[in-house]
């Protein structure tokens, strides 16, 4: 449900993921040339250098799950299960770009841009949420036990 805190973390951590499909990660600076690194790759101008499409996959896999799970209000355990997952992946989100950057090219000078803390934001974000939906999950129990 919508009033419930856990879906705006959800959403917005979704939102941070997403963003990563439009923001550059980084630049990379390789004997006096400029690359850029976002999503699609390491691009040169608008030729595509390394292709980037395991990182989309994460991303989009990574956001299709933020957006099913917030849809998902009325299981809670799968809600749970399926953002510590999401958390798994944006961690191996993180090593896959964190690859790229130190695979592609020997003794590239690397400046890393602001989008690069989304996924940990996503990360903490998730976490809080799991944190909700556990206390609503144990609100949820003690109620039964009364009866």
């Amino acid at each position: 449900m919508i009033q419930r805190i856990q879906t705006i973390y959800i959403f917005f951590a979704a939102v941070f993921v997403a963003l990563l499909l439009q923001l550059d990660f980084a630049e990379l600076a390789v004997n006096g040339e400029l690359y850029v690194f976002n999503a699609k790759g390491i691009m040169s101008g608008e030729q595509v250098l390394f292709n980037g499409l395991p990182i989309l996959g994460f991303i989009g896999l990574i956001t299709l799950l933020h957006l099913i799970v917030i849809f998902l209000y009325k299981k809670r355990i799968l809600q749970i299960r399926i953002l510590a997952f999401t958390i798994i992946l944006l961690l191996g989100l993180v090593g896959v770009i964190l690859y790229f950057f130190y695979a592609a090219y020997d003794n590239a000078e690397v400046v890393f841009k602001i989008p690069m803390v989304f996924p940990v934001i996503a990360v903490i974000l998730d976490y809080l949420a799991i944190r909700s939906i556990g206390k609503d999950e144990a609100l949820i129990r003690s109620l039964n036990r009364i009866r």
